[in-house]
């Protein structure tokens, strides 16, 4: 069984974001890019899947610029076999995403198709859902437990009451959620070994699909600085600011 796994080149969440000084989005220069924490988990779960003789094969795919090669050489050195750049100077909307990966998918012909749930610049959640509209397949989504069993997958989710389980008939999407597994490191022999493994680069509009977005960011505004805290007194003291400063009681 081929695993197709998406992976996005994000701002390392371990930076502090900074906003451009005309507000006009996030600063990215000489900043730290990494794999988005989501699609990392869903790359490691392809793994295992192959670990496990489930899956034949692990094949990693980013859309974005040339540099995303490095976020993919990272999946390579985690277990992927191979990979392919969808190359675009555009940023992408999340439906402009899904159809790229629906061209991707057509062409791969996976049986099982991993993504991280959200990306943590946009937050969309959106994409994993959109390609499985587009491909007409089933999906599970904010998965934090998968289990094959022949032509089936059962997909544990999280949800707002707690979790909730639904079986997939393969051909299926799943996006990831944090409690799947814990991604491991990246050796430094495997890192090695992915620089000879074959990464395929491809022009998004070789696919014929449009690489923009209809949306526009008007403003981009940093969070407000948090106020210090203040000490009190007494539990009286505590009560009266709770219920006239605060308003929660």
């Amino acid at each position: 069984m081929k695993v197709l796994v998406t992976v996005k080149r994000v701002v390392d969440h371990n930076v502090k974001v900074r906003v451009k000084t005309d507000h006009s989005g996030v600063e990215l220069d000489n900043v730290k890019m990494s794999i988005n924490p989501f699609c990392e988990i869903a790359v490691e779960d392809a793994v295992r899947l192959k670990e496990k003789g489930i899956a034949t094969e692990v094949v990693a795919v980013s859309i974005g610029p040339a540099a995303a090669q490095e976020q993919l050489r990272t999946a390579l050195a985690i277990g992927a076999d191979r990979a392919i750049l969808v190359e675009t100077r555009e940023t992408p909307g999340a439906l402009a995403v899904a159809k790229l990966l629906k061209a991707v998918v057509e062409r791969e012909a996976p049986r099982l198709v991993l993504l991280g749930k959200q990306a943590i610049d946009s937050d969309n959640n959106q994409t994993g859902q959109m390609l499985a509209a587009l491909l007409d397949w089933p999906q599970g989504t904010f998965a934090s437990a998968v289990e094959l069993d022949g032509q089936r997958i059962a997909v544990t989710r999280e949800v707002d009451g707690g979790l909730q389980t639904v079986s997939l008939q393969l051909p299926a999407v799943i996006t990831t959620d944090l409690r799947l597994n814990e991604p491991r490191y990246a050796t430094l022999p495997n890192i090695m070994k992915a620089k000879k493994k074959p990464l395929e680069t491809l022009a998004a509009s070789a696919l014929g699909v449009p690489a923009g977005t209809t949306l526009r960011t008007l403003r981009v505004e940093p969070p407000a600085d948090r106020k210090g805290g203040i000490k009190v007194e007494s539990v009286t003291q505590l009560v009266d600011r709770l219920r006239t400063e605060a308003k929660v009681i």
